[in-house]
């Protein structure tokens, strides 16, 4: 096994403990392994075997306790209990919600492409997982490390737009169909925002390998880059098409949009796809922006990476039940007119910036964020002034028309009289030529 994987924890833990009396394992403290010499080449496989079922196993259970979580936050923040029947505190709802989604009944219409209809739930909820393949979790502890990284994380998480249309264009449905194309729009729009946020990211730690950035973080790039993190927060929400950019799922104007013809694990997979979609751009904002699993010893790095995800997911489902939907039209041009200019701004002051300071140390990192708050606060504040609606002019009343009485008022004699002229003009319906 190669040195890249032997300092990975995780395949080091599992493949040595396989193959314990390899030269490589050896070296690194291990002794006899469970297979005999000669079979490294399947505790290779068994090892990534494990780590595939352990992190994807580990996403669905986390996946379990975040409906659950997001439902008694939705409940304390609407002032309601929220699910309390299933187990103590809720807790076994969204386990009795699962068994009752596997158990409905698989209905496909007439009129849909089977093949593409029973694919696109596969291509929405793969790339959520893949993404968490690059994702380091802690020291030492991630599935892979590329050099591009953050590349590889952008082109998977850019596949959900070709899903949504497969999935809406399968089903026939012109209702789905329309809010696919709405979210197509949406998701395109919101891609190279989210894609240029990290343009400044990339720059300050001179890598695209997450590992890298994460230790170039000697203080968080939340910090250095207020601007960068807004932009690819806002575009982020967009993404996930979370609240108020739920325009793919308007369940009051398109039902359930481009999935409404899907039942069953269907359904259920799109439903999954959606919250692991969520703790990805979790997992994604907490690793460029929140120092990744940095922290303080002896607390453990894990810990930390878990604790500043949780925190993320918190304010992501603030943000949804804080704000109301808006239309498509104020979301595109948020998008074009605002947010785009944005990561301009923030790329040419961080390009001047890292001129001026080619490595930044720790203090540089603090007078870069120093000179970015400044920036972004302005920047903010002036695009949202260019984007603010319109001033209108006061309207005066016409003295000329007449006033409409009240409850507690007679309706004026003017009035009666007005109505029963015209009554009497207008010819009856039983009369002559």
């Amino acid at each position: 096994m190669g040195q890249a994987f032997l300092d990975n924890s995780l395949w080091r833990n599992i493949y040595c403990v396989l193959a314990g009396d390899s030269s490589s394992c050896a070296s690194r403290g291990y002794s006899d392994g469970f297979l005999p010499g000669g079979l490294e080449w399947l505790a290779f496989l068994l090892a990534a075997l494990a780590i595939i079922g352990l992190v994807v196993n580990g996403i669905l259970g986390g996946v379990i306790v975040l409906i659950w979580g997001e439902r008694r936050l939705f409940g304390r923040f609407q002032s309601r209990t929220g699910p309390n029947r299933w187990g103590p505190f809720g807790t076994l709802t969204s386990v009795a919600d699962a068994v009752k989604t596997m158990f409905k009944e698989d209905v496909v219409p007439a009129d849909a492409d089977r093949i593409l209809f029973n694919l696109a739930p596969i291509l929405i909820a793969t790339p959520a997982l893949l993404v968490f393949s690059v994702i380091p979790f802690g020291v030492g502890t991630y599935v892979a490390d590329l050099n591009v990284g953050v590349l590889f994380i952008m082109a998977i998480t850019s596949l959900t737009t070709l899903a949504v249309l497969t999935a809406a264009w399968s089903s026939g449905n012109r209702i789905a169909i329309l809010s696919a194309l709405r979210s197509v729009a949406l998701l395109i729009s919101y891609e190279i925002p989210m894609a240029l946020a990290v343009v400044g990211v990339i720059m300050l730690a001179g890598s695209m390998s997450l590992g890298d950035i994460i230790a170039a973080q000697g203080v968080p790039f939340i910090l250095v880059q207020p601007l960068g993190f807004f932009v690819f927060f806002i575009a982020a929400m967009a993404e996930m098409a979370r609240a108020p950019f739920d325009l793919t799922e308007a369940e009051s104007e398109l039902a359930a949009g481009y999935l409404n013809d899907y039942a069953s694990m269907k359904f259920g997979l799109f439903f999954l796809a959606e919250f692991m979609a969520e703790i990805s751009t979790s997992a994604i904002i907490t690793t460029l922006f929140l120092s990744g699993w940095r922290g303080f010893d002896p607390i453990p790095s894990h810990f930390w990476f878990g604790a500043k995800l949780i925190a993320v997911l918190f304010v992501i489902i603030w943000f949804r039940m804080t704000l109301p939907r808006l239309r498509v039209d104020q979301v595109l041009k948020f998008a074009w007119k605002g947010l785009f200019e944005l990561t301009m701004i923030n790329i040419i002051v961080t390009a001047i910036l890292i001129a001026i300071w080619p490595q930044p140390t720790t203090s540089q990192l603090w007078a870069m964020a120093a000179i970015n708050w400044p920036v972004a606060i302005i920047s903010i504040y002036l695009v949202s002034k260019l984007l603010g609606t319109a001033p209108y002019d006061q309207p005066l009343p016409d003295p000329n028309v007449p006033s409409y009485p009240v409850g507690s008022e007679s309706i004026p004699a003017s009035s009666v009289l007005g109505a029963e002229s015209s009554s009497a003009q207008a010819p009856s319906p039983e009369g002559g030529d």
